[in-house]
Order: C-alpha cells, then structure tokens, then sequence
C-alpha cells in the first residue's frame, strides 16, 4: 500500500510573502511521534532501569508528553517544509514562521491523525517597471567657482597662523577665544549635556556656535564674565535641544589673535608640497574641478535612480529591509573600526539598537535602488560579458595577493555588481533626459553644534 503525500498549497501574501498550507499524512505524524518517542527514550535515565530499556510509560510521566510532541513536531515541520521548497521550488529568503504559534499547534497535534500548520516566509519580488526609456531627471546646475581656491588657501593659512596673547583690547571676531562656561535650557533650568567646559578654545567666527554665542563673547575683556541668551535651532542634530532656549554663564579667561603668514612662495612650500604660491593655486584649482566632476556624476547617477525608482511596481519583503539595516549598522561598526575606535565597548545593545531604527529610511531607498536596477537590467537584457567580470576580477586580486583573508567568490561577485551597475547607469544616461537647473540660494545655517 503506498504511503498517503504530503499536500501543498501556496498562496502569495503582501509585501512579497508566501502562506504555505501543508497537510501532514496521519502516518508520518504517528511515525514522527514514534521517533521522537524512540529518541528520547535512549537518552533519559531513570534510577533501576537501563539506560535504553525505559519503559514507555515511566518516560511519558518522566518528560511528559508535550516535551515528546515538541520534538516530534519539530522534526515532522522540518522535513515538511524541505519537501514543500523542493517540490514547489521556493526560494525562501528567511526561515519560516508558524502561523498560529508553536505552543498552539502542540495543543492540536494528535500522533495518528493528519496534521494541518501554514508556514509563511519572505520570498524574493518580482519589480517591474512602469517606463524606461524617455525619462527627465532634474539636477542643480553647479559650476566651478574661482572664489573656492581662495577659501582653501585662507584655511591652510589660519592652520599655520601664529597665536599672539592679546591683552590690551576686547575680544573682536576673528579672536580665538578661551572660555570656561557652563548651560542650562531655560525651559526648566536643568544642565545641557555636554554644554560646560573649563577651558575651551573658541573661534570667534560667525556661524561657528549655536546663534547668539560667538556674538555674546565678542566685546568681553580678559577676567570679564557674562550670561549669553541663546536658542538651538530647530533643526540642531541633538533632538533633546532643538528649539529651546539656553543661558550660558561664560568667562574669558585667555584671548589670542592669529598672525597669518605672508601669502608667498614661503607658505606654498609650507602648506604644500609645492614650490610657488602659483603651483599651489593652480594645483587646488585642478583638484576642485575634479571634485566637480565627480559631485556633477553623482548628481547625475543619483537623479537617474531617484527618476527611475518612481517607475517602479513592487512589494518589498521586511527580510530584505531588515538585511539592509544590517548592512549598514555593520558598515558603520568598520567606519569606526577603521578610525581606531574600540567598536566592542562602543556599540551596546542600546546603540546598536537606535542605529537599526535610524537606518531604516536609508536601508528602504537603498532595497529600492536595487531592485529597480535589478528589473531595467532584466527587461532590458543589460548584462557583463563573463571575460570583462574575469579581466577586472584579476586585476583586483593582484592587489589583494598577499592576504589569505579574502574570499574569492564574494569578490568576484562585487566586481560583477559593480561592473553591472556603471553599465546600468550609462544605459539610463544614454536613453533619458537629465535636465540642469539653477540651485536655489542657499541661506547661511548657524545650527553648528556647541563643540564640546
């Protein structure tokens, strides 16, 4: 007599979600039920009985009978579920959950009778995309401004200033103030986190502060104290201060000027690697219309995707969100990592945890990117030939040749999306409009944070 199969029946669900209703035969529930029965029994020990020769009954009051129909049904929804992915072809992107629960399903499990569970898992989406070809993206038009070589040279200037005690005046813009003060939100009177310090040097310079602070030291002489009213801004990183109001009891304790040094062959040798001030000038000119170049890129790549995103149809799978989140936690950990911080002590629980919520945004946009480029490069047949994966593939392992580390495959893998990617973006350049608009001006922020 041939055994009774196990039934299948799927069903989609939203955000990319597969029900599979399963409808285990009495004789594998019995059989499984027997096994775990069989199993349990070699391994408990009960005092005057061998091990292995336990009667049925003294392990059933030993262990209990849900303990043995928990580990028959574990074992019956495991070969259950391999049978389902083989014999309907799922490709499961997580483990499955069991509608209903587990401890529910031990209640309704009788050996012997056929047993009905749905097993729901994420499965890879099926995007498709609404258009194509003929698209417009708008981004800023953005041009290389002469003014910016100058600003960078001023920078390498006050780095290398001179620091004169100043002790005859008041303290004036451009100063470096040294300070000790100490805040409060004037809501409720209570201490700003991080807003005191003993002694801090402050530069005195528009914009550097939280508004109203650079403006209240200036005027003040060496020894002289004061109370500045301030208030953060509504957008300040720090959410707990946003918006409010804040004193600051503030001393000057020392106050210094820069000398800046002469704008001559001298500070190019010295603030470069170059001979003139001429090749200095010339050299950060070069530098700044690369940094163009490659910002006008981005922009350009980024507006494609953002324009073709809008063209996308698809219900995205919380697995994937969620390994995105994680992708991006982890390459934060190695950001740290990298800056030599002790990444272990750092990342608790508690942070590792409002980083996971605070990426989720980013995590969603990034799926979505992907899977956009994943159906342009499906409906329109865009793809690497195997020789230039394999050429440029070569070309990254010889700089890797002395490390045992690196996983060949996973690089490999890297190279083809790369490769894949830039080939997708020419073919998004090439086939739609970008269209270059004037920036809107921009309004100078003075949400810098109170350095602490």
């Amino acid at each position: 007599m041939s055994q009774v199969a196990l039934k299948i029946k799927t069903s989609q669900m939203p955000n990319s979600r597969l029900a599979v209703d399963l409808e285990i035969p009495a004789e594998q529930s019995q059989a499984s039920y027997e096994e775990a029965l069989s199993r349990l029994s070699r391994s408990v020990k009960v005092p005057g009985f061998r091990k292995g020769k336990v009667p049925k009954a003294v392990i059933l009051q030993q262990i209990g009978i849900d303990q043995i129909k928990a580990t028959a049904l574990e074992a019956l929804i495991d070969r259950s579920w391999r049978d389902a992915i083989k014999k309907e072809g799922i490709e499961p992107l997580c483990e499955p959950e069991l509608k209903d629960g587990f401890d529910s399903l031990i209640k309704t499990f009788q050996p012997g009778e056929v047993l009905k569970l749905t097993l729901e898992t994420d499965v890879s989406p099926s995007p498709k995309l609404t258009k194509t070809k003929g698209l417009q993206a708008e981004i800023e038009l953005i041009s290389f401004d002469p003014s910016k070589v100058d600003e960078l040279i001023e920078q390498s200037r006050k780095q290398l200033a001179t620091l004169i005690p100043i002790e005859n005046r008041a303290a004036k813009i451009g100063d470096v103030a040294v300070l000790s003060f100490k805040g409060i939100y004037t809501d409720d009177d209570s201490e700003i986190d991080g807003g005191s310090a003993e002694s801090m040097d402050v530069d005195l310079e528009e914009g550097k502060m939280i508004p109203g602070f650079v403006e209240g030291i200036v005027g003040l002489s060496i020894g002289e104290e004061k109370t500045i009213d301030c208030k953060f801004p509504k957008d300040y990183p720090q959410k707990d201060s946003q918006g409010r109001g804040a004193k600051f009891k503030v001393q000057l304790k020392d106050l210094k000027a820069r000398e800046l040094p002469k704008l001559d062959d001298d500070f190019a040798k010295q603030a470069s690697d170059k001979d003139s001030l001429e090749e200095l000038k010339k050299d950060l000119e070069k530098r700044l219309k690369e940094d163009l170049k490659r910002k006008k890129e981005n922009n350009k790549h980024e507006a494609l995707l953002k324009t073709l995103v809008e063209q996308l149809e698809v219900d995205i799978p919380k697995t994937l969100i969620d390994q995105e989140v994680r992708s991006l936690v982890e390459q934060t950990a190695r950001q740290f990592a990298d800056q030599g911080m002790d990444v272990k002590s750092m990342f608790t629980a508690e942070l590792v945890k409002s980083l996971m919520e605070s990426s989720r945004d980013e995590a969603k946009a990034n799926v979505k990117q992907k899977l956009a480029l994943s159906a342009l490069a499906e409906e329109e047949s865009i793809e690497i030939d195997e020789k230039i994966i394999n050429e440029k593939y070569q070309e990254l392992s010889k700089q890797f040749s002395d490390r045992n580390d690196i996983n060949k495959d996973a690089l490999k893998q890297a190279v083809k999306e790369d490769l894949l990617q830039e080939k997708l973006l020419q073919w998004l350049e090439e086939n739609n409009t970008i269209i270059e608009k004037k920036a809107k001006k921009e309004s100078k922020s003075n949400a810098s944070k109170v350095k602490r």
